[in-house]
């Protein structure tokens, strides 16, 4: 259903209602590029704006349905792609800043609006008339004389009218209905429970003593948390990443890590108002339906029919042929922290929250590395411009600071992108540190989607947050190698919807299979720890000395070290996904808790890691779009490595030819070709698994 609501036109929405004239979304955004007025927005004008969309919508439906004249391709296929201007900017903007800077009343308007928005794609995707128009032209396709991006956009609408029930009975159509609307409210309540656990736990340090470990920097961030909270003199962490993961990292304090990490761990399972194990059995059972109600044995083999893998079969496969060499590495780092953990403590057996204070020690011990020395050569400005400069040198493009943007918060900035001749691209805003409104992890989302419409290219607005760790006081934003990996990540992604260079809007950016899309991100992740790109943006922050050839390779030795657990953490929960999308029953999982462990148990998870995302905070899975789909990370790291040889090969990483044949074979192309020829026509081959082998360490 994603593909219904892309991003809005061009900003322009003009009402002839005088009632509605203070709404900023019935006028044109008079403001640079089109962006949204923020400062104008309040959140009264929400509510009125998606039912004034949804009824705009419905009626150039209607005219598109019971045209009189004979289907074409332009007066139905396009036109229902082109439909929805007003729905469509109301939608980009409301679920961007509820994401990013939620309060109460828009918590509450999402609530009221998700059930009006699945009622609404129902309402087309189950209209019959439509349906007909679209299933004649389906059927005639080979003889319409379209081009491949028009086939392509014609076969996934009859796709998607299949998918979203239009063959179907009138009396399955109507439990469809009932099964949207409920998905669509549990969903977001999952969400917005993980969030309020995550605003909810506080844990204040009285005693300095605990802080045996940490650094200044870490002590003063939880200061100041403490101040802003009013318990000066005392020292606050949270369950937000950039607040709880030094102190596993190098908290000598066992007590404090255990503290944390349980607390961390048992979002959504604290049988409070914000438990998530009810809403969890609901959702499965009700995809379950859906998919049975379609034809399909299980929600995998509904969700997975359109992605490249095509089956949960294929999946499983897949995952079980990289968990067996896992597995074993995973061992053989945990025996290792186990023999540290013995020297410390006599007796004592390794526990989750041993295993990044381990980690780290045997780090520093093995490679003479350490991370919080690391960080201060990676500022989050100079990280930044570092990945703007990568990608400069191989898509030939340039990125502008923008002054006197609007923003929905001061910690956004703005940015002008261009091809070298100076030709507009589109614009990127960065949202980079936690707040109590905003969701957490990283992710890139749009405001405005490229496409082309009566020869005119709409330009991109395009997003990137994440949730990094914020400056102090006393230090600017100083990034860890795993937050510096993922702003790269992220760039990746806003590349894809920067880069976009198609006609229509729902095949633009990121629209692409989800086991396709992370090729991107994940790519851009190489080059974050090459030794000539650090040289280009890791300086001391302090003296400005740019980091040493010694210490590069320290980390370039390094590479490998405890990839072991990284990919335990990925494949269990890529294991765990599965597992409850393959169910093939209605019938309610008895206990959420005991079927997840029944699952890792299966697969002989060691008993001192979790799985990344344990499931009463999966976001992915129950929240987002990516049920049945979080192994597309790791797919799509077989993809990435492959493709980042294609570099290497050159001798050159950024060898501007390959990098320009994969931003016009790849980035360029969204999701308006088959993925797997769109990778042949970069690689010229098939992906093959080796380059990821011995990234891991494997070969």
């Amino acid at each position: 259903m994603k593909k219904l609501f892309f991003v809005m036109m061009t900003g322009l929405i003009m009402i002839a209602c005088t009632e509605k004239n203070d709404n900023p979304f019935f006028q044109e955004f008079n403001t640079p590029y089109g962006a949204p007025p923020f400062e104008q927005i309040e959140n009264r004008h929400f509510l009125p704006a998606f039912r004034e969309g949804i009824k705009q919508q419905q009626a150039e439906i209607d005219a598109i349905a019971n045209n009189s004249e004979v289907p074409t391709f332009e007066n139905t296929i396009a036109a229902l792609d082109y439909s929805g201007v007003l729905l469509n900017s109301v939608s980009s903007v409301f679920f961007n800043v509820n994401g990013t800077d939620t309060d109460d009343e828009r918590r509450a308007i999402a609530l009221e609006v998700s059930p009006l928005l699945s009622e609404h794609a129902d309402n087309i995707y189950m209209n019959d008339n439509l349906f007909q128009r679209v299933q004649t032209l389906y059927n005639q396709r080979a003889t319409l004389g379209l081009n491949a991006e028009q086939n392509r956009l014609l076969e996934n609408y009859h796709r998607n009218f299949i998918r979203a029930g239009a063959a179907l009975s009138d009396a399955d159509k109507a439990r469809m209905r009932e099964i949207n609307s409920a998905l669509s409210t549990l969903q977001l309540t999952f969400s917005q429970n993980v969030l309020a656990e995550i605003n909810a736990f506080q844990h204040f340090v009285t005693d300095e003593s605990e802080l045996a470990g940490l650094s200044e920097g870490v002590r003063q961030a939880a200061k100041e948390s403490a101040a802003a909270a009013g318990r000066e003199g005392a020292w606050l962490f949270t369950i937000q990443k950039s607040s709880f993961l030094p102190v596993l990292q190098y908290g000598e304090n066992r007590d404090l890590r255990r503290i944390l990490f349980t607390a961390f761990s048992k979002q959504g399972n604290n049988n409070n108002e914000n438990d998530n194990k009810d809403i969890i059995k609901q959702i499965v059972s009700l995809r379950v339906e859906r998919a049975q109600i379609l034809g399909f044995e299980s929600p995998s083999h509904f969700i997975l029919e359109d992605r490249m893998a095509k089956n949960p079969e294929t999946v499983m496969e897949f995952l079980d042929e990289l968990w067996v060499p896992i597995s074993a590495k995973v061992r053989v780092e945990a025996a290792e922290l186990q023999a540290m953990l013995s020297q410390d403590l006599p007796g004592e057996t390794l526990k989750p929250w041993d295993w990044w204070y381990y980690t780290e020690k045997l780090r520093l011990a093995r490679y003479d590395l350490d991370e919080e020395e690391l960080r201060a050569y990676f500022k989050m400005e100079n990280v930044r411009q570092g990945s703007f400069d990568v990608a400069s040198k191989l898509f030939g493009i340039k990125f502008e600071k923008m002054e006197n943007m609007p923003i929905y918060h001061p910690d956004v900035e703005v940015f002008r992108v261009t091809n070298t001749d100076g030709s507009f691209i589109g614009i990127l805003y960065t949202d980079y540190f936690p707040r109590a409104g905003k969701r957490p992890g990283a992710w890139m989302s749009s405001f405005r989607s490229q496409f082309k419409k009566d020869g005119v290219n709409i330009h991109p607005i395009i997003t990137n947050v994440g949730n990094f760790t914020p400056p102090t006081a006393e230090r600017p934003s100083l990034l860890t190698m795993s937050e510096v990996g993922t702003l790269y990540h992220e760039l990746g992604h806003a590349l894809h919807g920067l880069l976009s260079n198609v006609t229509y809007p729902s095949l633009a950016g990121t629209n692409t299979p989800i086991d396709f899309v992370e090729l991107p991100s994940q790519i851009m992740e190489h080059w974050a720890f090459q030794p000539e790109v650090m040289k280009m943006y890791a300086f001391h922050y302090q003296t400005g000395e740019v980091i040493s050839d010694e210490l590069i390779e320290r980390i370039q030795r390094s590479s490998t070290f405890n990839q072991g657990f990284e990919m335990t953490e990925r494949l269990s929960t890529s294991y765990l996904d599965m597992a409850f999308h393959m169910r093939n029953t209605t019938e309610p999982i008895a206990d959420v808790i005991a079927f997840e462990r029944a699952e890792l148990d299966r697969i002989n998870l060691v008993p001192y890691i979790i799985p990344r995302w344990p499931s009463t905070y999966f976001n992915h899975a129950f929240s987002l779009m990516y049920a049945s789909a979080y192994y597309s990370y790791t797919w799509s790291a077989v993809l990435d490595a492959d493709a980042f040889e294609a570099f290497v090969e050159t001798g050159n990483i950024f060898d501007k030819e390959t990098g320009m044949r994969f931003r016009r074979e790849i980035l360029e192309r969204g999701g308006s070709e088959d993925a797997m020829t769109m990778y042949i026509n970069f690689r010229g081959r098939e992906p093959i698994s080796e380059p990821l082998m011995r990234n891991l360490g494997l070969k």
